[in-house]
């Protein structure tokens, strides 16, 4: 058995999201530690689906919200191994170094605040993610205009001189 599902995050339009693949329990915990040492004040919520004993959705965070919004995020996928990190306050460029360097984190699938779908294989002994449909696809090549526009938005936003 084989069966292929897209599923639609839910998240708040004002967050940013980070989905990936771990493999240990204190992975809520280390990306606890990661978020607040990087962004102090940093409001989020994270949650881990376990893989084995007991199977079941860790979360932790500094906002009740956002921390349901993560368990909202990993229980919809339902696949192991799996967290979600919904943050405000800070982008996913501010914390994704931290995050690759948790030493339980495997892969990162997303770091967006766009619509995202999850494409999710499930078997007979479980689910697991495949990939994932970030925003919308390319509508042309960008124009000397949309080059000032992008090189202003990211200076105006604080990440280039």
């Amino acid at each position: 058995m084989l069966n292929l599902h897209a599923v639609r995050l839910e998240f708040p339009a004002d967050s940013n999201i980070i989905v990936g693949q771990s493999h240990f329990i204190k992975t809520v915990e280390d990306i606890y530690e990661a978020m607040v040492n990087t962004v102090p004040g940093v409001k989020f919520g994270v949650a881990f689906n376990e893989a084995s004993g007991p199977c079941l959705t860790r979360c932790e965070g500094t906002d009740d919200e956002l921390k349901q919004v993560a368990v909202g995020m990993v229980s919809a996928i339902g696949a192991g191994h799996i967290f979600a990190v919904a943050m405000r306050g800070a982008f996913p460029i501010n914390v994704l170094g931290r995050i690759k360097d948790v030493p339980e984190v495997c892969a990162i699938f997303c770091a967006t605040a766009n619509p995202v779908e999850v494409i999710v294989a499930e078997t007979e002994q479980g689910r697991g993610i495949l990939g994932v449909v970030d925003g919308s696809s390319p509508k042309g090549v960008e124009t000397n205009a949309d080059v000032t526009a992008r090189r202003g938005f990211v200076r105006m936003i604080g990440y280039k001189k």
